[in-house]
């Protein structure tokens, strides 16, 4: 195997060697990635390729696990980026054969092109603010964001960034403090492109908060403050298949486990807001 990118492309578990390889697309080496896991691909099987938000990555992990279980000889080839990285991709020709979205706008953009077929309701979210464990800044309370010295956002175009900024300016009269959103975007230090790469800067302890879905507050590595419910933003995950998508049966029965019961439980035990008895 190739070093650097190719070598990303490890098997994701045991228990299937040479099975499912994870590509974790940044911005910047997202086409080189899709490029490695192509050459990766077993040559006599077309494999699934699954385009998905960076925020679904153990929730489809997991799930590619038990689908490969279900359905034998389908290997499948997780890419995750910022849907709005995917979603540029597949409008340049990258081979895709599903397309999962944290926000609508991308999905229903790509649907508008004919790029993406039968868009379904997948999951939700919500936004939560992380500070780290030992919290120095001393945020308690998401009023508190105003008095922070280093905040931590998506960029507008990534999902999460545009929820952030709703959820700011949903605040003004929540918190009942004029100039709320104007405070905390002046203490903003830096915009990232996806949600882990958010999460990070606190992790790193380059951050005092950031905001974050809740599905991204891994207790033990960073610590939760709530978003008040008025403020709240629902982050609402839509899945299609792409438009010529090499394996079309194959990509169907992934839209149709990802929304079974099944499915639904895999995204609940990672913190999706997925309705079991929605799909019985």
């Amino acid at each position: 195997m190739k070093r650097g990118l190719a070598a990303r492309l490890e098997p994701r578990r045991a228990a299937h060697p040479g099975s499912t390889r994870v590509a974790r697309l940044g911005l910047a080496a997202c086409a080189a990635g899709l490029l490695a896991a192509c050459a990766n691909a077993s040559p006599d099987r077309e494999p699934l390729r699954v385009f998905a938000a960076s925020s679904l990555t153990e929730a489809f992990q997991e799930m590619a696990a038990a689908f490969e279980d279900a359905s034998p000889g389908t290997e499948v080839v997780l890419a995750f980026a910022g849907s709005q990285v995917l979603r540029l991709q597949i409008e340049q020709g990258a081979h895709a054969d599903i397309f999962a979205s944290a926000d609508p706008r991308h999905m229903e953009s790509l649907a508008r092109d004919g790029l993406v077929t039968g868009p379904r309701l997948l999951a939700e979210n919500e936004l939560v603010v992380i500070v780290p464990p030992a919290n120095p800044a001393g945020i308690e309370a998401f009023a508190d964001l105003a008095g922070a010295h280093r905040v931590v956002i998506g960029t507008p175009n990534v999902p999460v960034g545009a929820y952030t900024r709703e959820a700011l300016r949903r605040a003004e009269a929540v918190v009942e403090s004029p100039g709320f959103e104007e405070a905390v975007m002046g203490r903003v230090v830096s915009e990232e492109s996806n949600v882990r790469l958010v999460r990070a800067k606190v992790e790193l302890g380059e951050a005092d908060a950031a905001i974050v879905y809740r599905t991204d507050a891994v207790p033990g590595r960073v610590r939760t403050v709530q978003v008040p419910p008025r403020a709240n933003v629902r982050a609402r995950y839509l899945i299609g298949v792409v438009a010529g998508a090499r394996t079309p049966a194959a990509a169907e029965r992934w839209v149709a486990f990802a929304s079974s019961p099944e499915g639904r439980r895999i995204l609940s035990r990672h913190g999706f807001l997925a309705d079991v008895r929605a799909a019985q």
